[in-house]
């Protein structure tokens, strides 16, 4: 049965208090907290720094069974090298994360590219041809030059999901490549009917046999989680 794994791009907000974390809580207990509230976390942290062992145990000992870690790939791999000539960057930056594919915590694995890498199907094809066959992996392309349906038969050669990202400055197609979705909700405020229809969307994509990962922006308060919070209930999930 397909699954929906909601949640926010990142968790260590001081500012969630009292709103989602209790105003006594440590912050070397949000992510614990977190996980008893949402499924998932897209990890945002990964795009600049590298994890350390220690950092992935805790995170992997916080969270319970079934929860999912997304992971942004490191700038290195999508901004300095821009996908090209990345094999070994990428190589490496999964190997940090085979203790969450053990503990079968691991999500997708997004390649957000810069808005300025334009079209180019064979770069494309050089770089996912590099990944390997097993795990979930999705690519948010912020040039509108990528939406187009060679790049679409790609991403479903190799079952790589378009991220469905959703802000004020890209309008992503609606295009579903993988056997799972990856939904980036970034355009605030949602209100009641902009999150209804947020669910509909999501229960399309379950009833079709594709899990769904959402997650909605982190702010300074604590929206987004909340945000998650109601998608998850509403699909009546945990």
């Amino acid at each position: 049965m397909a699954q929906l794994f909601a949640g926010t791009s990142g968790w260590a907000y001081t500012t969630w208090k009292p709103g989602f974390y209790p105003e006594k809580l440590a912050q070397s207990k949000f992510l614990q907290h977190y996980a008893t509230r949402l499924n998932s976390v897209e990890v945002n942290y990964t795009f600049r720094h590298r994890l350390t062992e220690k950092t992935v145990q805790n995170w992997i000992a916080s969270t319970p069974e079934g929860f999912r870690f997304g992971f942004k790939a490191h700038q290195a791999i999508t901004h300095f090298r821009q996908l090209r000539d990345a094999g070994q960057l990428t190589t490496d930056f999964l190997a940090s994360l085979n203790a969450f594919a053990a503990s079968h915590k691991l999500g997708p694995i997004l390649f957000q590219t810069p808005p300025h890498l334009k079209f180019d199907l064979e770069l494309l094809r050089q770089f996912v041809d590099g990944l390997p066959r097993s795990g979930q992996f999705a690519f948010e392309f912020r040039h509108a030059g990528w939406f187009q349906p060679n790049v679409y038969d790609l991403l479903r050669e190799r079952n790589i999901a378009l991220c469905l990202a959703e802000s004020e400055k890209l309008e992503v197609p609606r295009v579903r490549t993988a056997d799972f979705v990856y939904l980036r909700l970034r355009r605030e405020p949602y209100d009641a009917a902009a999150l209804a229809a947020i669910a509909t969307q999501c229960q399309q994509h379950l009833a079709g046999g594709a899990d769904v990962y959402a997650y909605f922006k982190h702010e300074d308060d604590p929206t987004g989680a909340l945000h998650a919070e109601e998608l998850l209930r509403t699909l009546k999930v945990g």
